[in-house]
């Protein structure tokens, strides 16, 4: 299966911003990727790929310029150097991108960790998203979760130290007094266990039901093949 196609797409301000991008049919429904803190590594590139699979086309803004991290310290650097605001306008590139010409293109955006606090920001603030679907990650402010523009789906661990039992409480809270459609699920795992190159927080089982709620969602939403990819 390809490994992704590097392409360049310009967000609301012109700038450019480079990509992975990864394709099904033409006229498949799109998904926004976002990496984790370690940046677009082959983990996240698979993630894409069995996106591919299951019937999308996606795109992975880098968000970091080329740049990834192999260990936690690494990665905490590039995440804590990232600018919300502006990653925001890459996702609002990459969604542009995948609705081409189209403005009817039913187009998603998925992330974990850094990604899934970005995707849960993304569906407050960027318009155009038909659904998104949030990993373990809360963003710190910049977002009302109350007033989600898109319908969402959540996952959370029930023995994480950044997205605590509380924090993700207090975040379902808000998503109730909304009139979003969401679901919210929990795991007796860990932070991260949907990452298959972290043994010590992989939970295969919790990551299996995980996707399959994942991909049932987006084929509500918006379409598509149905497949356990």
């Amino acid at each position: 299966m390809e490994n992704g196609r590097a392409i360049s797409f310009p967000r609301p301000d012109g700038q450019d911003v480079p990509g992975v991008l990864f394709t099904a049919a033409d006229d498949a429904p799109g998904v926004v990727l976002i990496q984790e803190w370690w940046g677009i590594n082959d983990q996240i590139r698979r993630v894409g790929q069995r996106l591919a699979a299951a019937g999308y086309r996606v795109v992975i803004p880098d968000l970091y310029r080329g740049r990834a991290a192999t260990v936690a310290d690494e990665a905490k650097h590039l995440m804590n150097g990232l600018d919300f605001g502006q990653a925001l306008a890459d996702i609002a590139g990459a969604l542009a991108y995948l609705k081409g010409h189209d403005p009817s293109t039913r187009v998603g955006i998925v992330g974990f960790c850094l990604g899934g606090a970005l995707t849960l920001a993304a569906l407050c603030n960027v318009p155009g998203f038909t659904a998104g679907v949030c990993y373990y990650g809360i963003p710190g402010g910049g977002a009302d979760p109350s007033r989600l523009l898109a319908p969402m789906q959540a996952h959370f661990a029930e023995f994480d130290d950044w997205c605590t039992p509380d924090l993700v409480r207090a975040l379902e809270d808000k998503l109730r007094s909304g009139t979003t459609e969401y679901e919210l699920y929990r795991y007796s795992a860990h932070h991260a266990f949907f990452n298959d190159t972290r043994p010590e927080v992989y939970d295969p089982v919790a990551a299996a039901e995980s996707w399959r709620r994942s991909l049932d969602f987006f084929h509500r939403h918006l379409g598509g093949p149905q497949t356990a990819a």
